[in-house]
């Protein structure tokens, strides 16, 4: 018999572990509270950048990252002819930009090890820099070019998945009540033979359920937008105090001021007005123009900064897939690919050896 599999939650992990499944030939149904894609897929501005974000040493969180950008592009194909949407992956490259001489040695320091890892990263002085990207500030003492990162749209990669998972059979159960008792007090319970939690911000519901410490709490991730004249921007770029990234309907996207505020997602003045203000110093044509438009949402965190990838209970019938805080996008190919390998049985032991670090069980259980 076809086994079935409940996924509960559905921001980008979530639908990306029912596509796989489905995939795969499971029965998979959907659990997601609220809207699909609407907290911490909602405040990401979709960038696929491990070198960067992700660049002091070649670890095992840094090769996870690096597996999932490699990836991507038979992930985007996969996705784009289930669903017949476009996910706008735009292979743009990023420039990291500094404003003094002094940066440049560690620059290179980094630039030596993650050209081992395939980054294929130059340095660029001021001169090339504004050939490169006409429109930054003419501060910028340089920058590090890694053509290797790009980025996608991230609400029509939930729209893509969401539109892939229901042409494979998934049932999406949108504004599902509270996570935490989606199988408590219902005339029709929600079933599956495996259950898969990938409930973000809100997986500590768990807790009491399953008998075990998941330290995961919420980071409010503020960002706004700015509309921009055409071609103001060409590659992703990141700086000490911000980045920016510019879409295909014509708006700059800013991020992140970060901050804890419980489950608050309200966007503040303080917030915003950080990104404001490093957008007014590296792209002087956007000076002194406000947002059009600002939200936020909430980055599942762990006590460690890593995922908590792997099964929960002995039988493997319950899996994790949480606290991605702000590298969900990137990861979700590869997670998506491990969950499902763990529902299948087939995960092999060069990809156990590579999870091991993710295991929930990491932490001291209750």
């Amino acid at each position: 018999m076809t086994q079935s599999v409940l996924v509960l939650g559905g921001g980008i992990i979530g639908l990306s572990c029912a596509f796989e499944a489905a995939r795969r030939g499971f029965k998979v149904t959907l659990a997601e509270p609220g809207k699909l894609g609407g907290q911490a897929s909602g405040a990401a501005a979709g960038m696929l950048a491990p070198f960067t974000e992700n660049g002091e040493q070649p670890d095992s969180f840094f090769r996870l990252c690096l597996s999932s950008l490699k990836l991507y592009p038979e992930w985007v194909r996969a996705v784009e002819e289930c669903s017949g949407l476009a996910v706008e992956w735009e292979q743009s490259g990023s420039l990291n930009v500094f404003q003094h001489e002094a940066d440049v040695l560690p620059a290179e320091g980094r630039m030596r090890w993650q050209n081992d890892w395939g980054a294929r990263a130059e340095l660029v002085d001021p001169a090339a820099l504004r050939k490169l990207e006409p429109g930054l500030s003419h501060e910028a003492a340089g920058a590090v070019f890694i053509p290797e990162e790009s980025h996608v749209y991230a609400p029509k990669l939930v729209d893509a998945l969401a539109a892939a998972c229901r042409r494979l059979g998934v049932t999406i159960l949108e504004h599902a009540g509270e996570i935490g008792a989606i199988n408590v007090g219902l005339a029709n319970p929600i079933r599956g033979d495996r259950v898969v939690i990938c409930s973000g911000a809100w997986t500590t519901s768990y807790e009491d359920i399953l008998g075990i410490s998941i330290p995961i709490h919420p980071i409010r991730g503020q960002i706004c937008s700015f509309d921009s004249p055409e071609g103001i921007l060409r590659h992703m770029v990141f700086s000490s105090q911000a980045y920016w990234v510019g879409k295909r309907n014509g708006r700059i996207v800013c991020g992140a001021s970060e901050d804890v505020a419980g489950y608050e997602t309200a966007v503040t003045d303080k917030g915003i007005g950080r990104l404001t203000r490093a957008t007014d110093r590296w792209l002087p044509r956007l000076q002194g123009i406000k947002p059009a438009h600002s939200w936020a949402g909430l980055r599942p965190a762990t006590r460690d900064g890593l995922p908590l990838i792997g099964p929960i209970t002995r039988d493997g019938e319950w899996i994790m897939a949480a606290g991605h805080y702000r590298n969900g996008i990137l990861l979700s190919p590869v997670t998506a690919h491990l969950v499902a390998d763990m529902l299948e049985g087939s995960l092999d032991a060069k990809r156990q050896a590579a999870v091991a670090p993710f295991a929930p069980g990491r932490f001291t259980s209750r």
